[in-house]
């Protein structure tokens, strides 16, 4: 994909439509920007469903809590 977006005078950018079906994003949707050296990640930010049982299965036993620490 090379599609661009021009930076408008109250520093808005309109996301490509092509862009935002492939990755099916909506309005209203809440993103976070990581810079990266010279440029920028955007990442939508999950909703707390999407994030339900992502530890699912994972390994405990060495696990520190607050308690743990000095």
């Amino acid at each position: 994909m090379s599609n661009t977006a021009i930076l408008s005078s109250k520093f808005q950018i309109s996301i490509p439509k092509e862009i935002r079906e492939t990755m099916h994003w909506s309005s209203g949707q809440e993103f976070v920007f990581l810079p990266k050296g010279d440029g920028l990640l955007m990442m939508p930010v999950p909703d707390l469903n999407q994030l339900r049982g992502i530890a699912k299965g994972a390994n405990v036993d060495k696990y520190r809590d607050r308690k743990d620490r000095f």
